[in-house]
C-alpha cells in the first residue's frame, strides 16, 4: 500500500515553527495516510465520492470497477454514461467521468506531463474539467501526487481541526493564511494533524463558515 511519505525532517520543522502543532505531533505520532498514485483512478474516485457516505462510495466504486474491469480512460470512454450511472451515481457524475476520460484520451489533459507542473498549474489543468474544483485538485495533489505543501481552505475538516487545535471560535481566511505560511513548505504534513484534530472530541464550537 502506498502511503503519504514524511518523517523527522517535516515533523521537526513544524514542531519548531508552532508549539500547538508540536503538541499535535506528540499526541498522534506518525499518521498513516494511504495514497492512490494512479491519478485518473483517483480522479474518478473523487467524482464518485462527492456528497455521498463512505459506505455508499465503496459500493459504487466497486460496481464501477466490476463493470469496467479497470478504471482507465480507455475503459471509461468505452462505457456509456447510462452504464456508468447504473453503478449507483447521478447522471451528472457519470457525465463528469466521461468528460475526464475524453479529456485524457484526446490529449486535452496530459496526465504524463502533469507531474512536472507547479501546484498552481495542476489546479488550473484539473479545474478545467467539469465537476473538478480547487478542493478536489488539492486532494489529488496530496493523495495521488504526494505534493508536500497542500493545505486546503476548501476542506471543512482542516478548518475545523485548525479551530480546535488553536481554540478559535472563528477562522477568517486571513488567519488561515497566516497558519499556511507558518507551515510552508510542509503544509501537507500539517494537514494530517489538522484532520486528526477535526474529530468531535476536540471541538469547542461548531465550525463557523467564513466564505467560499
Amino acid at each position: 500500500m502506498a502511503i503519504f511519505e514524511y518523517g523527522a525532517k517535516e515533523l521537526n520543522w513544524l514542531a519548531k515553527r508552532d508549539k500547538r502543532m508540536a503538541q499535535a505531533i506528540e499526541r498522534f505520532g506518525i499518521i498513516i495516510r494511504p495514497m492512490m498514485p494512479d491519478l485518473f483512478a483517483a480522479l474518478v474516485r473523487n467524482i464518485v465520492d462527492q456528497q455521498i457516505s463512505t459506505k455508499a462510495a465503496v459500493t459504487v466504486n466497486g460496481r464501477l470497477r466490476t463493470l469496467a474491469g479497470a478504471i482507465t480512460p480507455a475503459a471509461m470512454e468505452q462505457l456509456t454514461a447510462q452504464q456508468i450511472q447504473s453503478c449507483g451515481m447521478s447522471m451528472r457524475k457519470a457525465l463528469y467521468i466521461k468528460g475526464a476520460a475524453t479529456a485524457v484520451m484526446s490529449g486535452e489533459l496530459d496526465l504524463a506531463a502533469i507531474g512536472g507542473y507547479t501546484d498552481g498549474e495542476v489546479i488550473a489543468a484539473l479545474s478545467r474539467l467539469p465537476g473538478i474544483g480547487i478542493w478536489t485538485a488539492e486532494m489529488l495533489m496530496m493523495s495521488s501526487m504526494g505534493r508536500p505543501d497542500i493545505l486546503s481552505w476548501g476542506d471543512l475538516a482542516i478548518r475545523r481541526g485548525m479551530m480546535n487545535l488553536y481554540r478559535h471560535r472563528e477562522l477568517p481566511r486571513e488567519r488561515f493564511e497566516r497558519y499556511r505560511r507558518r507551515y510552508t513548505p510542509y503544509g501537507s504534513t500539517a494537514s494530517l494533524y489538522l484532520w486528526a484534530y477535526s474529530a468531535p472530541e476536540y471541538s469547542l464550537q461548531p465550525i463557523v463558515k467564513s466564505g467560499k
